[in-house]
């Protein structure tokens, strides 16, 4: 065996995007420099790590195990690099957050002021369903995980950001002259989800079902942005949060509909397993938000408070 360090790093990558040509754009190299190093990565074990099917590349039983052997030793590698840093009086480090989509509207408000500070570390910032972020969580792959609705069933620690609003929205086309509305007005407005897994959707059903809302469900989309586009679009209304319409409602793209019993409030919380034994970066985060949020938050999100 005389693989390099490089040929471990194009195999997870590749094990990650399951194709040639995105892990040479995200490793920022060309296509046949992957193509090569994976060639001569495989031929140096006697049982196939990758199968190509048709024009789809599949991950062997085998790839999977040596996968998971790589990602070890290249968080070695990144740990000897990094205490050489802390050695040289630099914090530096790897920080692992999970957000979900919706998240994303606030997360990097709190990142931000803490790596200007510590430019030595490197955020890895996943964006995705709230399904996949506890997933993330529960398999220790993150540090953090921001959410809006607790996970039921792990243990956790938590530190609360700030509050979540959702409402009723709509584009302009429509007018609303009433000063408020009571529930009746779901049974003459289509309503567009988010996916199954959404930590939106279920803040959504909960409040449905607790007030027994006669809704009409118009379409499942599988992101925010897409749900958005579709309302601006006059494909339906939906229940979203103000803070990842802010631009749209300025615009004159999108109004709340007033309605009795909005918003539906919920809290935005960073969260990490119960027994995590941070990392120099993590721990120093930690300690960052805590000190800093509220200014954060009076800075940032004060506008949201008028609404």
């Amino acid at each position: 065996m005389n693989y390099t360090i490089n040929q471990l790093r194009i195999f997870y990558k590749i094990t990650q995007t399951l194709s040639v040509t995105k892990a040479s754009e995200e490793l920022h190299l060309t296509q046949p420099a992957v193509s090569i190093q994976l060639k001569n990565f495989q031929q140096q074990f006697d049982i196939p790590l990758t199968e190509l099917i048709g024009r789809k590349m599949f991950i062997t039983d085998f790839g999977k195990e040596i996968a998971i052997a790589a990602e070890k030793i290249l968080n070695e590698v990144h740990a000897i690099d990094y205490r050489t840093h802390e050695f040289k009086g630099r914090l530096t480090g790897r920080l692992k957050i999970s957000v979900v989509s919706t998240g994303q509207y606030v997360m990097p408000y709190f990142l931000s002021g803490f790596l200007s500070q510590h430019e030595g570390i490197e955020l890895l910032l996943d964006v995705t369903n709230k399904s996949k972020v506890i997933e993330t969580l529960e398999h220790n792959r993150v540090d953090f995980s921001l959410v809006s609705v607790l996970p039921e069933k792990m243990k956790i620690n938590k530190l609360e950001l700030m509050e979540n609003k959702l409402y009723l929205i709509g584009n302009r086309e429509k007018k609303f002259k009433e000063k408020i509305y009571d529930k009746t007005i779901f049974e003459n407005i289509p309503l567009i989800y988010r996916e199954v897994g959404s930590g939106t959707r279920l803040v959504m059903e909960k409040f449905i079902t607790r007030n027994q809302l006669p809704v009409k469900k118009k379409m499942e989309l599988t992101s925010n942005e897409a749900v958005k586009q579709a309302v601006i679009a006059g494909m339906g209304f939906s229940i979203m949060p103000l803070i990842g319409i802010k631009n749209e409602l300025k615009n004159g793209e999108l109004q709340i509909i007033p309605v009795k019993g909005f918003p539906i409030k919920s809290v935005w919380n960073l969260i990490w397993l119960k027994d995590k034994k941070f990392s120099l970066a993590a721990a120093a985060f930690l300690t960052y938000l805590k000190t800093e949020k509220e200014n954060i938050i009076k800075q940032k999100f004060d506008w949201i408070n008028g609404a």
